[in-house]
């Protein structure tokens, strides 16, 4: 509005940093631009490593003279991120437009990271707020957020007995069921929440849980949400409540 062009670059440590840049005659929005000199993208698929073509969304690799040389003293780090052919991981998920232009979407490693460049492993939190007997999944969110939210299954029956437990008790939903928008089931959850995320050793404000929401149903390997291990699949998660994720903030 005042004038000044603001162009998004893209980058990691390893990369020193910058690997693209959108460009004064190319500032596409929401794209993190065009690959510097020299420098190339690929995007593949998660699990089989195949070159996807442009459009389609997957893990991004990324090749060039400023990719480093390696973790120090640690080649088994080295390996795990630089294949033989000088492609780096970057964890992140995205897809090439056809002008070469790389779009990110999203991580597939688990790391968040806040806007305010503050990095959070989900995973010990999420550990945390399973303590409590209202929660039976979690998935936390927030990349290049200001602050975490989180995607919370309840445990229906924990709270249903809670509910009956009240003096007096807890107004029902439909079928007798607790209704998942009730501000005392919401008031519960938040106390849960804040209670087992601050008890947490390491404990730091960056973890705590700005917003968050209930899901209507679990997360399994049936509906697609759960790997084989029974591992939550977050970039898939992200994408099927994209607009519920986008309603937290």
């Amino acid at each position: 509005m005042i004038g000044i062009e603001i162009l998004v670059g893209y980058g990691l440590t390893e990369t020193s940093p910058v690997l693209s840049a959108r460009r004064y005659w190319n500032n596409v929005r929401q794209a993190a631009g065009q690959p510097l000199i020299q420098t190339e993208f690929r995007v593949v698929d998660l699990e089989t490593r195949q070159a996807l073509p442009a459009g389609k969304r997957g893990l991004v690799l990324t090749r060039g003279p400023q990719i480093m040389q390696g973790y120090y003293r640690n080649p088994e780090a080295t390996t795990k991120a630089i294949d033989p052919e000088g492609w780096l991981d970057t964890g992140d998920i995205g897809w090439l437009a056809d002008d070469g232009s790389i779009i990110l979407t999203g991580r597939a490693k688990d790391t968040i990271v806040l806007s305010n460049g503050e990095n959070i492993e989900p995973q010990p939190i999420e550990d945390a707020c399973l303590r409590s007997s209202f929660i039976d999944q979690i998935v936390l969110v927030g990349q290049e957020r200001k602050a975490l939210g989180a995607l919370i299954v309840p445990n229906l029956e924990a709270l249903q007995a809670w509910g009956l437990a009240q003096s007096p008790p807890l107004m029902m939903g439909e079928n007798e069921a607790i209704a998942l928008d009730n501000l005392i089931i919401h008031n519960l959850l938040r106390q849960e929440l804040n209670r087992e995320v601050r008890d947490r050793p390491g404990y730091r404000s960056q973890d705590e849980i700005a917003a968050f929401t209930l899901l209507p149903e679990p997360m399994t390997i049936e509906n697609g949400l759960l790997t084989q291990t029974l591992k939550i699949r977050r970039n898939v998660v992200v994408d099927r409540y994209s607009e519920m994720i986008q309603g937290l903030f």
